[in-house]
């Protein structure tokens, strides 16, 4: 009866302290990942903002998907209203800032196309969004660590690295969908061109060759009247 209730007690313990890791997961440093798509009609422009802390990290990266010429008009403004990057015409791009407190302005523009909207894809990830905790207040969720032979600091930061991996791996994820669907549009109009343009040639070979018989045949033609 006292090992099992030795036992009973070391596994409780354990299930405690796994339950207080999970929980002082919240006192870490986390990255927030979001993404979206959306139509940008031609002649217009679109700005999102985003409200950022001191210190932190802010890294967006778009892509055109859909639309001529598959390029858009970027750029991103700090607080205060100045520029922080600009890019003409570009198809994709990812830009990394270091923020100050405040609302950060990014903007899309297609003011430069009359008749071709675009589909736009973006995704943003904030990182160090909870700078004002102290990187040691999880060490206030450990009890009894004492009577375990386990060195606790390891065991975050192995899943921490794991969680960064795996944020990491979904990012990579969400932007190869992004490539793929550029690419599939892209072929699906290339394929609907092909299509048109082997039409038309058709139509022209055809008239060229009705055009030709009747030419051919107007030559053998004996236009001359014969009087009986």
């Amino acid at each position: 009866m006292d090992v099992a209730r030795t036992f009973f007690c070391v596994i409780t313990v354990l299930f405690v302290i796994v339950c207080e890791r999970f929980l002082a997961l919240a006192a870490f440093s986390q990255s927030l990942d979001s993404d979206f798509t959306f139509t940008l009609p031609a002649g217009r422009k679109e700005c999102f903002y985003q409200t950022m802390k001191k210190d932190a990290s802010l890294e967006i990266e778009y892509q055109v998907l859909d639309g001529a010429g598959l390029d858009i008009d970027f750029y991103i403004s700090s607080p205060s209203g100045q520029i922080l990057y600009s890019d003409q015409h570009k198809s994709d791009g990812m830009h990394t800032i270091e923020t100050e407190e405040g609302d950060y302005m990014f903007c899309f523009d297609n003011m430069f196309s009359t008749v071709s909207e675009k589909l736009i894809f973006f995704e943003l990830i904030l990182d160090n969004m909870d700078g004002d905790e102290e990187p040691d207040d999880w060490k206030e969720y450990v009890h009894g660590t004492d009577m375990l032979d386990m060195k606790l600091e390891d065991i975050m930061y192995t899943i921490n690295n794991v969680k960064a991996r795996l944020g990491k791996s979904v990012q990579i994820q969400t932007v190869l969908r992004a490539f793929e669907a550029r690419d599939r549009n892209l072929q699906e109009s290339n394929y609907y061109r092909v299509n048109f343009w082997s039409v038309v040639n058709l139509v022209v070979m055809m008239l060229v060759s009705g055009v030709q018989v009747y030419l051919v045949r107007s030559l053998f033609e004996d236009k001359r009247k014969i009087r009986t």
